[in-house]
């Protein structure tokens, strides 16, 4: 078994005993530095980082491979990549890149094929002179996302 498999497997079965948590991402550099990237379904806390990092660190053997480790949460400028992430952000306010355009708007809903997205706009009336607000709403497909960020308000 390889050292990155080992990592895997390790990282897997800890994950198991916390199953709120969820990788993001994980990257092995070619030094041995382990990056772990988490998120949670409720985030996550200093404890789980430090329970994740246990469960792998105290499961390699350093005389064997040495490696550092560093686990951390998902940051808040961390663009949302899994439909779990999305879920979890139902009624925040996203910034979404697409090809054409980019909307910041309300993510109302999530399903396992795309993001509904509703904003208020100003648009020029049909008939007449002047603008009118406008409610806008959009079904946007995974696919057509470059990049979403969930905004803070404070």
């Amino acid at each position: 078994m390889t050292f990155k498999e080992k990592v895997i497997n390790l990282l897997n079965a800890g994950l198991e005993e916390k199953s709120a948590l969820f990788l993001i991402d994980l990257t092995i550099t070619d030094a041995n530095k382990i990056i772990v990237t988490l998120d949670g379904d409720n985030g996550v806390t200093l404890q789980d980082c430090i329970d994740i990092s246990r469960a792998i660190e105290h499961n390699l053997d350093r005389e064997e491979q040495d490696f550092s480790l560093e686990v951390a949460s998902a940051g808040l400028s961390t663009p949302l990549k899994l439909v779990r992430q999305y879920q979890k952000s139902i009624g925040r306010t996203l910034i979404v890149k697409t090809e054409d355009e980019k909307i910041e708007a309300t993510l109302s809903a999530v399903n396992d094929d795309y993001i509904v997205l509703e904003w208020t706009a100003r648009e020029p009336k049909k008939i007449g002179k002047g603008k009118e607000t406008v409610e806008k709403r959009l079904e946007l497909p995974y696919s057509k996302i470059k990049e979403a960020i969930v905004t803070v308000t404070f």
